[in-house]
């Protein structure tokens, strides 16, 4: 099928390809994309410039040839904007004439409204009015120049920087000095006008530099808060990711606890099962070993039955095959005299051809009766042979209808029979299986009185132990108490010295003050004082170690087994706490490495069930307990189980980080005896 797809998909590809009219006679041919040489086009850039606005000139004066306009090329990458400023000849000269710049802008760009600059655009001083008054007679026609913008954004439009204009001197006359003062005056003005607009112009580069700086500040704390409100979402997301995180890890621990008591229970279930299996599979054997006996019996009788039969029929074919034989006999005799007779005739009849013509036909006719008696003389022999075979199959008849109804008489009898021994073989199994039980109770309560006498051993044994512990402790506490003693009588002669030095200091100085002493019963009586407290403190003490030892030292109540003792049930091989999983595989590497092959062989060669026993181990590795939660339904089998548990005791004892946890382990597995021991 992809074999397919794939040689329709490059048809397909090829009949796309395909192009008409091409080169040459125009035949159709195939055109392929890698075929074709492509280039790209570079991006076209265009710089907007603005305009520069020079002054105008007098009216008296003739105008120089305007300025080409500015070119539009864009500049080079990196290239700076550059705006053309007038050059220090150009405003030296402006004084005798100025040039009134084209109308026409080269580059028009759109201006964004900028409040401030509008502002300080209105706020700049306005041309002197003297001067205006003073250059009105000499400069005709002057175009008025407004320098504070209109509201509306303006294109700016710069020109190039005029060249110097020429000079044309003029003859002295009488007026030349009011002509040179209203030139001088015109020149001042056109430099204030200049300077105006440079000043303008560099207010408005300072204003729009402040905005681009405003912005790219603005842009900054916008990027801040941004990159600051991502990190407190990303903090957000760690934090429910983590508890995301937390409550998944919970729910696969729930999910794993949930999965081991589920399999736990269904190994219990299969082990149930499977002892129900195997009971069953017993039961299927010893009842197909008496079916298989019975058709065994069965087949045998038929044996016998069908070789009677055989025999019969046997018989039956020798009489049928010498009947056949004395048929097919009297028919070769038949034919023999037939053929004599027709050889006779057939020499009468030539002897009497040439003597009668007559005699012919008679003869002729002779032989016709012949034929016909002949036929009808065949005609009686089948019909006598065909109620032969009638008779016969008529009395096979009778004797198969015979032999089915022995059959059947034989089959009831047989039904009757097999009837009674299933009744008299379930009888058998009752008895059996009453009994089987009886000896199972029987061995329960043994093996229940085995077990309690244990622990009642395994008590006696332990308290024993504990009144010995409880007398080294009672002595090692006794000689704490005697330590103690000599330490206090040390501690008090340390303090009594203590008491004595500062009094004796006391003393010394009332001497020495020349105040009175006190006397030796006064003395007497704060060092009895000290002393009795002293003793009261001492006294203290002793009774609250006294109760602590006590306390520790009272003997538990209940059994060990029946205790408060921490428990923990190992079903599987699975338990949160590793060192718990450890230490029953290294328990069950123990049992299964020391067992003797003699008891194995012994115990496999027992037909039982595989037991499933729960080992009660105590912290200091000894066997509290061995609990049959299925027994293998052999007592001798469960005994040997006993045996192989208590001959390798005590076992390890417990760490102490699991001491501190687990008082008893309780490990529960199934037992199967082969060529090992083997504990799942």
């Amino acid at each position: 099928m992809a074999i397919a797809v794939l040689v329709s998909l490059l048809v397909h590809a090829a009949l796309l390809s395909l192009t008409f009219g091409g080169e040459g006679i125009g035949l159709p041919r195939l055109s392929f994309p890698w075929r074709d040489r492509r280039i790209e086009a570079p991006s076209l850039r265009v710089r907007l410039v603005a305009a520069h606005v020079a002054p105008a000139a007098p009216a008296g004066k003739p105008l120089a040839k305007p300025p080409p306009p500015a070119s539009i090329q864009p500049p080079a990458e990196g290239e700076r904007l550059s705006m053309p400023s007038p050059s220090p000849a150009s405003r030296a000269k402006g004084a005798a004439a100025v040039n009134v710049p084209a109308a026409e802008p080269t580059v028009k760009v759109e201006a964004r409204r900028n409040p401030v600059a509008s502002t300080a655009a209105k706020k700049a001083p306005a041309r002197p009015k003297e001067a205006d008054r003073a250059a009105a007679p000499h400069i005709a026609g002057r175009a008025a120049v407004d320098p504070a913008p209109s509201e509306a954004p303006r294109p700016v439009v710069l020109t190039a920087p005029t060249s110097p204009t020429s000079v044309i001197p003029v003859a002295p006359s009488a007026s030349s000095a009011d002509a040179l003062s209203s030139a001088s005056a015109h020149a001042n003005d056109a430099a204030r006008e200049m300077q105006r607009l440079e000043a303008a112009r560099q207010e408005a580069a300072r204003l729009e530099a402040e905005r681009l700086e405003s912005d790219r500040r603005a842009s900054a704390e916008l990027e801040a808060q941004r990159q600051e409100a991502a990190r407190v979402e990303a903090a957000r997301l760690e934090a429910e990711r983590e508890s995301e995180a937390a409550r998944l890890a919970a729910a696969q621990q729930e999910a794993q606890r949930q999965e081991a008591a589920r399999q736990e229970a269904a190994r219990v279930e299969a082990a149930r099962l499977e002892a129900e299996r195997q009971g069953e599979a017993a039961r299927l054997a010893v009842a197909q070993q008496e079916a298989q006996r019975q058709e065994a019996a069965r087949q045998e009788a038929a044996r016998v039955e069908a070789a009677r039969l055989e025999a019969e029929r046997q018989a039956e074919a020798t009489r049928l095959a010498a009947a056949q034989l004395d048929a097919q006999r009297q028919e070769v005799a038949r034919q023999e005299a037939a053929r004599v007779e027709a050889v006779r005739l057939e020499a009468e009849r030539q002897a009497e051809a040439t003597r009668l013509a007559a005699a012919q036909l008679d003869a002729q006719r002779q032989e016709v009766a012949r034929q016909e008696a002949a036929r009808v003389e065949a005609a009686r022999l089948e019909a006598e042979r065909q109620a032969e075979a009638a008779r016969l199959a008529a009395a096979q008849l009778d004797a198969q209808r015979q032999e089915v109804a022995r059959q059947e008489a034989a089959r009831a009898e047989v039904a009757r029979l097999e009837a009674g021994r299933q009744e008299a073989a379930r009888q058998a199994a009752a008895q059996l299986e009453a009994q089987r039980q009886e000896i199972a109770r029987r061995e329960a309560a043994r093996v229940e009185l085995e077990r309690l006498e244990a622990e009642r051993l395994t008590a006696a044994r332990l308290e024993a132990e504990r009144l010995e512990a409880a007398r080294q402790e009672a002595e090692r506490l006794k000689a704490l108490q005697q330590a103690a003693a000599q330490l206090e009588a040390q501690r008090a002669e340390v303090a009594r010295r203590e008491a004595e030095r500062p009094e004796a200091a006391r003393l010394a100085r009332a001497r020495q003050e020349g105040s009175p002493v006190p006397g030796p019963e006064q003395e007497a009586q704060k060092r009895e004082a000290l002393l009795r407290a002293i003793g009261r403190q001492l006294d203290e003490e002793a009774a609250q170690r006294e109760a602590a030892s006590t306390a520790a030292s009272s003997p538990s109540t209940l059994p060990y087994s029946l205790s408060t003792a921490r428990r923990v049930r190992l079903l599987g091989h699975t338990h949160p706490n590793d060192e718990l999983v450890q230490y029953a595989h290294a328990w069950a590497a123990k049992v299964q490495l020391n067992t003797p092959a003699e008891t194995v062989r012994d115990v496999a060669r027992r037909p039982h069930m595989n037991p499933l026993v729960t080992v009660a181990i105590r912290s200091d590795g000894s066997v509290e307990s061995v609990t049959f939660v299925v027994s293998s339904g052999v007592a001798e089998v469960d005994a040997a189980i006993r045996r192989i548990v208590e001959s390798q005791k005590p076992y390890p004892a417990f760490s102490p980080a699991l001491a501190r946890e687990v008082d008893v382990i309780e490990i529960r597995r199934t037992w199967y005896f082969d060529a090992a021991v083997r504990l799942h």
